[in-house]
């Protein structure tokens, strides 16, 4: 059976969300972070030489890195869901956000996170520049919700599923205010408020308050 990995206020919450999303069996096995060090656990760790979240299990195979993970589910589980064929007007849409997600949008905010640790001065060149990158980034995603219902147009897919912890979860690692970019909250209002993301949320961090606004 296909195991979600699943460590604690981590990427692999998108891939819960994708099992729920798909309705599919599946088993949920949950890590701690290190209280300290707020990084993955030993057990957890072990799973993959990477040693970071998301990683799923299905018989034999390992399987690590968000993209990788819910392409693999879509191609063996998802029986044509959540996607869109290279024949749909919206499909280079659907490829370009899916790969913002992590090569755009999560990538900025991490580099700004590990660039605010430093305790740099405000005006650092470096860190103003990737402040104004990850702005941009939003930007981008603000004007695609105001004119789209979601990143791939008017369907669901799983571009939305990817984007969803770096506009929302990733925001307890690197604050980032919202007030800028009302489109983006009306569109986490709309995701938000999807069953299955309820579902996967509180199977994977039940109690922890989820950062849609």
């Amino acid at each position: 059976m296909l195991t979600v990995h699943h460590l604690g206020k981590s990427q692999s919450e998108r891939i819960v969300w994708l099992c729920e999303e798909l309705g599919i069996p599946y088993e949920l096995k949950r890590y701690t972070r290190d209280s300290v060090t707020m990084l993955a656990p030993p057990d957890y760790k072990a799973l993959h030489p990477i040693g970071a979240a998301p990683v799923v299990t299905d018989g034999d195979l390992v399987l690590a890195e968000s993209g990788a993970i819910v392409d693999y589910i879509i191609a063996k589980y998802g029986d044509g869901r959540l996607v869109l064929r290279a024949d749909h007007p919206d499909f280079a849409q659907f490829l370009y956000w899916f790969h913002f997600a992590n090569g755009t949008l999560q990538a900025g905010m991490g580099r700004l996170m590990l660039l605010n640790r430093l305790k740099l001065a405000h005006d650092n060149p470096m860190l103003v520049a990737t402040k104004a990158r990850v702005d941009r980034a939003f930007d981008l995603v603000d004007a695609r919700v105001r004119e789209a219902e979601y990143l791939a147009g008017s369907s669901f897919t799983t571009a939305d599923i990817m984007i969803g912890f770096s506009l929302t979860t990733m925001r307890y690692f690197q604050p980032y205010d919202l007030a800028r970019w009302p489109n983006v909250v009306r569109y986490l209002g709309r995701v938000g408020a999807r069953p299955a993301y309820r579902r996967a949320m509180e199977k994977g961090d039940p109690g922890m308050a989820l950062l849609l606004s």
